[in-house]
């Protein structure tokens, strides 16, 4: 999200929940949200702002990080469980269905036992940085493919182009 305001030249206010923006692109106007709240209460920013804002389920996507995916893949999805995720665990009990899209972020998992919070929460590794502006840039164009031309369009294109590099 910083990556795509940055990009744009926009900035987040600080508001209830977390902090807002809005993006407009190709006469559409994207509501940009970091919630705030502990990640296990996410739900309730994301309910908060789709009520307010008056979104529905269908435009609604969900971009977390994934230790589960070597750092470097994205996998989007127009629905699904919360594979563990406790963001999505909580948007998922708190809107009531797991019927919203979510990109999931590849963060990967190299961090010793017990250091989990650590790793998720630390600075990237110099071995790690070089992935960085790629993984950045793709899901920046997810984004605004999402936003434009829907999900299923979006998971065409990414996911063959996915499978053609």
């Amino acid at each position: 999200m910083d990556a795509l305001a940055d990009a744009s030249n926009i900035v987040f206010s600080d508001v209830r929940h977390g902090w807002r923006t809005e993006y407009k692109f190709k006469g559409r106007t994207f509501i940009l949200l970091k919630p705030s709240t502990y990640m296990n209460l996410s739900g309730k920013a994301v309910n908060y702002w789709m009520q307010k804002e008056e979104i529905p389920i269908e435009h609604l996507l969900v971009v977390v990080d994934d230790l589960a995916l070597p750092l470097g893949s994205l996998r989007l999805r127009a629905k699904g469980s919360d594979a563990g995720h406790n963001g999505l665990k909580s948007i998922t009990e708190v809107i009531g269905n797991q019927d919203y899209a979510r990109l999931r972020v590849g963060i990967g998992d190299n961090f010793r036992q017990g250091q989990q919070v650590d790793y998720v929460l630390g600075e990237w590794s110099k071995e790690e940085k070089p992935e960085l502006p790629a993984l950045i840039d793709t899901s920046i164009e997810i984004i605004k493919s999402f936003g434009t031309i829907g999900i299923n369009q979006t998971m065409t294109f990414f996911n063959k182009r996915k499978s053609d590099g």
